[in-house]
């Protein structure tokens, strides 16, 4: 029999911390959700679930390998945010058709006050629905509890879960680097710069900008695989620039003048990527009743949170465009000024903005750190711009 406890609202750039280790021997999953009342009134509050399943097609005494109970505990519930849903995976189970049943079995507060009256069973237990998610309504339905079918346990996942398109992130953010490009070429090409290899330069940039959000995020998730956790922004802030900049600087290209060009764009991607966070439930918001909130997850709680990645989005839109009107206006500003005034901005917000999210880092130094190193960065890049146009 399997049994796992579950972990707290996660959130923050990649996936769960709450999933198991994923082993290849493992042959089959299971992927379903339900939902609960978060409850009208009352405190911040914990519920743990415990799901059982039931292989179908057994005859006789069951095996333990035809059987499972997990239970999954939810922290930090707020009243008053409406339905509840919770997307769990269950690994290790032999291939074939299940039925799973989910009940609450400890609470913080008593079971009867857990929900409203419509949602209790008959014995005041607080009910579990199964359920599905209405992107036309944009809500949780309940549904019929219907055998499920294992799947190979490494897609575990891509399955279905509310609110979430996996992928649409990976999407979102090459259609983002192809704008980038594309703008900062059309900019460069309006004066009398060599195009392609400020463009090559800034292609090592976001290379290696990548390479460094992978660290960090490494640094900051020690506990997750490398290969199949997020991504830290914070390292593309601080990597990005720098190497651009040294590069521009060792093929006498000017760095201010490519910088400059480069800004609107980036952060044009940056608002179309963080709609591709929100979709696929990274860096979520924590949950809250506000009546700003919208419904989202974090790929495995379904709540209503504070929408962190399109207030960023929104963030970004605004910079992209403003330098954007700089740029073309040709204002008269020194070189680098505007992508270093942009990303100084954009780092200031940012901070306000992960204190918001529902994963906390481990240590708050990590932000005053982060800060401090992009502070460096931009110092560093504008002292190379100004003194190669000097």
């Amino acid at each position: 029999m399997l049994a796992g406890p579950g972990a707290g609202i996660p959130g923050g750039d990649g996936a769960s911390t709450s999933e198991r280790t994923v082993s290849v021997d493992e042959p089959a999953a299971l992927v379903f959700t339900h939902w609960f009342d978060s409850s009208e009134a009352g405190e911040r509050h914990s519920t743990t679930i415990r799901f059982t399943g039931r292989r179908i097609g057994i005859h006789g005494h069951p095996r333990p390998s035809d059987t499972f109970a997990q239970d999954e505990t939810i922290e930090n519930i707020v009243p008053g945010t409406g339905p509840v849903s919770i997307t769990t995976r269950v690994y290790g189970l032999v291939a074939g058709e299940w039925n799973v049943t989910g009940e609450l079995v400890r609470s913080a507060r008593r079971a009867e006050d857990f929900t409203s009256p419509a949602h209790r069973k008959p014995g005041g237990a607080a009910a579990v629905h199964r359920a599905a998610w209405s992107w036309r309504r944009w809500s949780i339905r309940t549904i019929e509890p219907t055998p499920m079918k294992t799947r190979w346990a490494l897609l575990a996942p891509l399955a279905r879960q509310p609110a979430v398109i996996p992928g649409v992130y990976t999407a979102l953010a090459v259609v983002g680097a192809v704008l980038a490009l594309a703008l900062q070429g059309a900019i460069l090409g309006r004066r009398d710069v060599p195009v392609a290899p400020i463009l090559g330069a800034t292609v090592l940039g976001l290379v290696c900008g990548l390479i460094g959000a992978k660290l960090w995020y490494a640094v900051l998730h020690p506990d997750e695989s490398i290969a199949t956790g997020g991504w830290a922004v914070d390292g593309f802030l601080i990597v990005a620039p720098v190497v651009a900049a040294v590069t521009l600087l060792a093929f006498d290209l000017p760095i201010g003048t490519a910088l400059d060009a480069v800004t609107p764009g980036l952060f044009l991607a940056v608002a179309i990527g963080r709609i591709g966070c929100f979709l696929t439930g990274c860096c979520a918001g924590r949950a809250t009743a506000s009546r700003w909130a919208l419904w989202s997850s974090d790929r495995r709680i379904g709540t209503r949170r504070r929408p962190i990645q399109l207030v960023e989005s929104g963030v970004g839109l605004g910079i992209g465009l403003v330098a954007l009107l700089l740029v073309i206006g040709d204002a008269s500003l020194a070189p680098g000024a505007i992508f270093v005034g942009a990303f100084a901005g954009y780092a200031v917000v940012r901070q306000f903005l992960l204190r918001l999210r529902a994963e906390q880092r481990r240590s708050r130094r990590s932000l005053h750190v982060t800060a401090v190193a992009a502070v460096l960065a931009l110092l560093f890049v504008a002292v190379l711009s100004l003194a190669q146009g000097t």
